[in-house]
């Protein structure tokens, strides 16, 4: 049975926002996520608590290509890793100039301070990897299952019975609710459900979520978090309609999930870390986008 070993990352000095998973294997440790480059310091301290260098880092399997999960992969690959990604994401890393400048308009002078940089990886590094391609690393198998809704270069990792979910799974935190992240431009309700039908199809007894650690409910989890999805963007569809500016809509939509948590117990502190995991301004934006493209019949 392969060891797992979860890397707390700390963003932005906050416990429980962003993890790494290091499995160790029969051909030596692979990483799965490597979150963003600000927070790499963290993330070798980590391997290396793991009894681990960053040297034996080989094989690193991203999720998906936002610069939570995937900002400092360019790092490992300095380093002589493998990057092993969807295909949709692939050109992006090789060439990440339109992502960073896309994040740059949102994020403006935070990029730095959130993120880090991001430099361009060698295509040779790069793996695209198909839906349910089996990788072999020693003894132990890993399935990469296409999981889009929440982004269209979206993999989750079955390994045995165990799925590492990246954002599809959503957001749960030290006992709180699971919250979905919605961050434009990808959202896709009916995607999203399909993957959450996919993943219950491979019978997991745990998943693994980057934001953030184990769920063992796995059906009760991925039940209440297509319940919230639809909750969500029904609660948002109306001030689209009527285009209310978003500006306008991020204080009333907070308000409006911070009454979820409360009813929840979460604690303020606990809201808070939510909130650095999955910020609520990108939530109104991207379900603001899907319901526009919805309106377009581009959905």
């Amino acid at each position: 049975m392969e060891k797992i070993k979860i890397i707390d990352l700390h963003f932005q000095k906050t416990k429980d926002a962003i993890a790494c998973f290091l499995v160790e294997t029969s051909d030596g440790p692979i990483l799965i996520e490597t979150g963003p480059a600000s927070t790499f310091d963290q993330l070798s301290r980590g391997i290396s608590k793991s009894g681990y260098s960053l040297e034996d880092i080989h094989h690193v399997l991203l999720t998906h290509i936002h610069f939570d999960h995937a900002g400092a992969a360019w790092k490992l690959a300095e380093g002589g890793a493998k990057i092993y990604v969807h295909p949709f994401g692939a050109p992006h890393l090789a060439s990440p100039e339109k992502l960073w400048n896309s994040a740059s308009q949102i994020y403006g002078d935070d990029m730095d301070r959130l993120w880090g940089k991001m430099k361009p990886i060698p295509t040779n590094q790069l793996v695209s990897v198909e839906d349910k391609q089996e990788l072999e690393f020693g003894t132990t198998k890993i399935k990469s299952l296409h999981t889009p809704g929440h982004a269209v270069h979206h993999i989750a990792w079955k390994m045995g019975d165990i799925i590492f979910t990246g954002d599809v799974a959503g957001v749960k935190i030290a006992g709180g609710p699971v919250m979905p992240p919605c961050p434009p431009p990808d959202i896709n309700l009916e995607e999203w459900k399909k993957s959450l039908a996919i993943i219950k199809s491979e019978k997991p007894k745990e998943l693994y979520l980057t934001h953030f650690g184990i769920i063992d409910a796995v059906d009760y989890h991925l039940d209440s978090l297509s319940y919230k999805l639809d909750d969500w963007a029904e609660w948002i569809k109306p001030y689209y309609e009527k285009n209310v500016d978003q500006a306008e809509v991020v204080p009333l939509f907070m308000e409006y999930s911070n009454s979820q948590f409360l009813k929840e117990g979460c604690s303020p502190e606990l809201i808070h870390t939510y909130e650095y995991a999955n910020p609520s301004w990108m939530s109104v934006a991207g379900l603001y986008r899907y319901w526009k493209l919805k309106a377009q019949g581009r959905l």
